[in-house]
């Protein structure tokens, strides 16, 4: 590769956006780029599970045309002519959404909400990436292919259920990810993939097939390596949900916030966090203490997995048409378990919990937490046991994220460390509900402070 394309490798998606924008670099050219990539590493990672070639490449194509017309030149969307992929639980035109599933295959002639939204801002769909079945283990090993590998160190798992995106990108098979997350799906991988993450707030993002967001756990957000980049396709995945007049969330990061109460948590009942990423957490906290924010340190809410459990059973049950007898233990285990609860019970539990989260988190403006106790577990970590137990001991990984998607709050996941052993570290700022800017804004600081940019993936050639 010369010094060139490897340089356009890691360079943002913003910035790829302005490069093509200034006719540095055609989106056809970047678009075979990560084509060609993605032959040749896709199958040590298992990031992606079906590439479109030919309609990303005619897509690019177009737009190069387009972009060369004069008329059009200035009303080009953000993100004219950058790849992406779409996770597969998601429903991308003319193909089909496995959601990680065997048997399970439902094609789609149309664009879900979500990726129509990225359409619009003129990313290039590549194609579709690994997800756990039915995003249900934060980890990415379905029966439907090999296990999805982390490009840090193919020994160990990217996460999940996000995983093929966290793998893509950090792998340098895209710039930036389409990832959901419904107990820590996007933090988790992009902790273990030395990522950037951002789960919106609740009802901020809306519903990919047209659900309401009153109590749903799960939503749509990025995995990037920078703080604009995520910004930026949040403000594409809200598209024109965004109020008459209401500033975009990129254009206000770098906004100054003004001194913050945070909250630092590093004991949990759930799990006991990693030295190494102690130690990140309790840096990071010095960081911000010298930025001017006032630090508390308390103890996680006592909310125990089996307090949880009823809500997220419910919501791995609720997919129609599932072949229970075809998928994976645990997955079986999580579904019909939440077929036997009544929507009524599940939202009981969750008001609850989320009574209980907001009652411990008055007074404080941010959390500051490890986003992931751990370090990345091995592939097939969970594997030899009964799944009651693999579960658990997978659910670890969601101890310190899965209370945001509770409450309904937004939360991120910074790459601010590696360990001893080469592996990220991700540390993670969490909000009350619509206080998305002011996890970016205060993202954007640590960014700055503590920059990330310059680490990469050792377990890939670049």
């Amino acid at each position: 590769m010369t010094t060139g394309w490897a340089t356009l490798l890691e360079a943002t998606a913003t910035e790829q956006a302005r490069r093509i924008r200034a006719g540095e670099v055609s989106s056809r050219d970047l678009t075979r780029l990560y084509l060609d990539r993605i032959a040749r590493l896709n199958p040590a990672l298992s990031a992606f599970v079906e590439t479109f070639e030919q309609r990303a490449l005619f897509s690019a194509l177009r737009k190069d045309a387009a972009r060369r017309r004069p008329r059009t030149a200035g009303a080009l969307p953000p993100f004219d002519g950058v790849p992406i992929g779409i996770k597969d639980l998601n429903f991308v035109r003319l193909s089909r959404a496995r959601f990680g599933m065997r048997g399970m295959g439902v094609w789609s002639p149309v664009d879900d909400r979500t990726v129509a939204r990225l359409r619009a801002a003129g990313f290039v769909v590549l194609g579709k990436l690994a997800t756990s079945e039915l995003g249900a283990m934060p980890v990415t090993e379905p029966d439907i292919h090999p296990p999805t590998r982390n490009p840090w160190d193919l020994r160990v798992s990217p996460g999940g259920s996000s995983g093929g995106s966290g793998a893509a990108v950090a792998g340098g098979l895209l710039p930036i990810a389409h990832g959901s997350d419904g107990a820590g799906s996007i933090r988790i991988p992009a902790a273990l993939c030395h990522l950037y993450g951002f789960k919106p707030s609740r009802g901020r993002v809306a519903n990919a097939y047209g659900m309401s967001d009153r109590d749903i756990l799960y939503t749509c957000g990025p995995l990037a390596r920078s703080v604009e980049d995520a910004a930026a396709m949040l403000d594409a995945l809200v598209g024109d949900a965004r109020g008459a007049g209401e500033a975009s969330f990129a254009s206000q990061i770098d906004a100054k916030t003004g001194p913050l109460r945070v909250r630092l948590v590093v004991r949990n009942p759930i799990a006991t966090a990693h030295p190494e990423v102690r130690d990140a957490v309790l840096r990071t906290a010095r960081t911000l203490e010298s930025l001017g924010h006032h630090v508390v340190e308390a103890d996680a809410p006592e909310v125990t997995l089996d307090e949880f459990l009823p809500i997220y059973q419910k919501l791995v049950s609720s997919p129609p048409g599932v072949r229970w007898s075809r998928v994976q233990p645990v997955t079986r285990w999580l579904g019909l378990a939440g077929k036997g609860l009544t929507r009524a019970h599940a939202d009981a539990v969750q008001q609850r919990l989320t009574a209980r989260a907001n009652e411990w988190f008055d007074g404080a403006d941010v959390v500051l937490s490890p986003t992931v106790p751990g370090l990345a577990p091995a592939i097939g970590a969970f594997d030899g046991v009964d799944p009651a137990t693999s579960f658990r001991q997978a659910a670890e990984l969601g101890a310190y994220t899965a209370m945001f998607n509770v409450t309904g709050g937004p939360a991120a996941t910074l790459p601010l460390a590696v360990s001893s052993s080469g592996l990220p570290i991700g540390v993670q700022l969490g909000a009350a509900p619509g206080d998305d800017l002011r996890v970016l804004q205060l993202s954007r600081q640590l960014e700055r402070a503590l920059p990330w940019r310059g680490r990469r993936a050792p377990g890939v050639d670049w």
